[in-house]
């Protein structure tokens, strides 16, 4: 997805334009893509470019920004100038409607249990060119009630081993042990996966996640099937019953479950997205860039949900591009880096620089 989205904006430069218009542009990359691309964007307006950013990094508006406008369903809701000073959390407080005291809910609301997931010697080498290793021998465990976060430049393989774990959906020549509860699992297929207690919620939503053009009352029920039929024949009247309740309980903002997925908002597909999973009810859940593009408010109540379900003893993984979303969610961090874990540590004892001197520190080493 990083690069995907790198060449997209590669091709929006190469062309001779006055006005550039970036919807969410940096939210496939990392930190230090991020940064050159609004480095660029600096030099642009220097030499008369006009550019507009459509983000929800408050800090790369604030960063950049002469001026910011905030909208607020379909309307304009304020105007602020670099001139008047910016701060955060009015911008928090106009996309949101009240005071958002906290960006993340606290921590500890459950107690961290028993390993759920280990996961032993992994190694994946890529599909189409086998002689090169994505995940190198990665070892790590995942605990009841805990949300492990795994941190990493675009490319170190956080993506690779996510779905390589989930049903081998990524690479070739997979092998390693994946011991759930103690006992040896099967994961070979994305069914058996799903029945192991494991599910993915993909990075890329619109091509993985959901199916666009169907409706959310299709959709959420989608991963497990088997819940809202009888003989292979769906009850309607069931898919409706939970789709409804799921749109009920993560306040999927829609007309009504007969709305197309297609034509909702980004966070909420993202919240279509984990009906899905939420209902074939997982003991371990892979999070995978989990707020994407998503404004403040809803990535609010997705970590509360995230909160909940360790609350309830589910085991979450996390991978996030943005290092204050892992320091502010997670309990534990993995650092990746070219296919390996370079580094562990408690999210209490973490900090920005900290995770980035591992990467640097391991590069420098190979």
């Amino acid at each position: 997805m990083g690069k995907q989205q790198l060449v997209e904006i590669a091709k929006a430069l190469s062309k001779n334009v006055r006005l550039l218009i970036l919807d969410e542009p940096t939210s496939s990359l990392n930190e230090s893509d991020s940064d050159k691309l609004l480095e660029l964007l600096m030099d642009f307006r220097e030499k008369g470019l006009t550019s507009i950013l459509i983000s929800h990094k408050l800090n790369e508006v604030s960063k950049v920004a002469d001026t910011i406008t905030v909208l607020r369903d379909g309307a304009t809701v304020a105007r602020l100038t670099r001139d008047g000073g910016v701060d955060e959390n009015d911008i928090v407080r106009n996309m949101v409607g009240r005071a958002l005291e906290d960006r993340y809910p606290p921590k500890g609301q459950g107690a961290v249990g028993d390993i759920a997931m280990e996961v032993k010697n992994w190694t994946v080498h890529h599909p189409l060119h086998p002689e090169r290793r994505v995940v190198d021998n990665v070892s790590f465990h995942l605990r009841r009630g805990e949300v492990l976060g795994i941190a990493g430049l675009m490319g170190a393989g956080r993506t690779e081993l996510a779905m390589s774990l989930f049903g081998r959906s990524y690479g070739r020549d997979i092998s390693g042990e994946v011991l759930i509860d103690g006992r040896p699992a099967d994961l070979s297929t994305v069914r058996r996966a799903i029945n192991a207690g494991v599910a993915y919620a993909t990075e890329d939503r619109k091509t993985y996640g959901l199916i666009l053009d169907d409706t959310i009352r299709r959709n959420v029920p989608m991963a497990n099937l088997s819940e809202i039929s009888r003989r292979g024949v769906v009850d309607r009247h069931r898919e409706a019953e939970v789709a409804q309740s799921y749109r009920d309980k993560l306040a999927i903002k829609s007309s009504s479950i007969e709305q197309a997925t297609v034509n909702l908002s980004g966070g909420n597909q993202q919240k279509v997205v984990l009906s899905k999973w939420l209902f074939a009810d997982p003991d371990i859940l892979i999070l995978d860039e989990p707020t994407r593009g998503i404004d403040v408010g809803a990535k609010f109540e997705i970590y509360t949900v995230i909160r909940e379900l360790t609350a309830q003893g589910k085991a979450i993984i996390v991978i996030s591009s943005e290092l204050p979303e892992l320091l502010g969610l997670t309990d534990r961090l993995y650092v990746m880096n070219e296919g390996r874990f370079v580094a562990e540590m408690p999210t209490s004892e973490a900090s920005q620089e900290k995770i980035m001197s591992k990467i640097v520190k391991s590069g420098e080493d190979a």
